[in-house]
């Protein structure tokens, strides 16, 4: 009987996998969708700028009005570039098209440069959200959905009603500097709090440890293909994979294996 593989060990994150949460800040997220945003606009400050350990982007921590109760509801948003400390972010349907505020999608003009898309209407805020990234409007149609193109290149239909931040997440050139030594390598991903680096490779194992492990070579030794039905220890490589190998034939083939919902 064989090792239990990398992908056993890990389970839920469990153990040296999981991330510490000992450094982090919040949760970035929108506020919960309400009736002032569906109606109309809420009015925030930024606070101030931060970094947080492990995250490439930075947070803005805007402060707004409580709608039930007195006082500041602190949220904590991912930056677009361009946002500075004592800035007005208006959220809501009514708010006006400018850098740094969150707006339905439906409410953006096709060609619109936007971060932070919600996947469905009231879930926070779930795609575009790496430092750099950024979506674009294509396309709206009559029946209340929006086609937005991802940063894979991606081309996704979702609710008019979802929420965006107009502009891309800030330090999106912070992946432009060169790692140049292996400690560099090895404080960034300490800062994440979890086990990533280094990374063996299954062809460097011995058999007992891998299923592409041993040989006289470093070879996988058999078809990297696997089906979604394999046992646990044998589920690694290319799991339940659509197709293999380079996208060839031009723009044509391309736009063949583009994901539509």
């Amino acid at each position: 009987m064989g090792k239990r593989i990398r992908a056993q060990r890990k389970g839920n994150g469990a153990g040296p996998y999981k991330t510490r949460n000992i450094h982090k800040i919040a949760k970035p997220q929108y506020r919960s969708l309400d009736y002032s945003e569906r109606q109309g606009y809420l009015r925030g400050v930024v606070r101030r700028l931060l970094h947080e350990p492990g995250r490439g982007a930075p947070l803005a921590e805007v402060a707004f009005r409580d709608t039930l109760q007195s006082g500041k509801d602190i949220q904590y948003f991912l930056a677009p570039e361009g946002v500075y400390t004592g800035q007005f972010v208006y959220c809501g349907a009514k708010a006006e098209l400018k850098i740094g505020n969150v707006l339905p999608i439906g409410k953006l003009p096709e060609g619109t440069v936007c971060c932070n898309v919600e996947r469905f209407t009231g879930d926070r805020g779930k795609l575009a959200r790496a430092a750099g990234a950024s979506a674009v409007i294509v396309a709206h149609s009559e029946d209340g959905k929006t086609r937005v193109r991802l940063p894979s290149g991606v081309k996704k239909t979702i609710s008019s009603d979802s929420r965006a931040t107009v502009g891309l997440i800030a330090c999106g050139g912070k992946t432009e500097k060169p790692i140049l030594k292996a400690g560099t390598q090895y404080y960034k991903f300490k800062a994440k709090g979890r086990k990533q680096w280094p990374r063996v490779r299954g062809v460097a194992m011995n058999p007992v440890e891998h299923p592409h492990g041993g040989g006289n070579h470093q070879h996988i030794g058999k078809p990297s293909t696997v089906s979604r039905l394999t046992p646990a220890g044998r589920k690694v490589g290319l799991i339940a994979a659509r197709r293999t190998g380079r996208l060839r034939g031009g723009k044509a083939a391309v736009h063949q294996v583009e994901r539509f919902d």
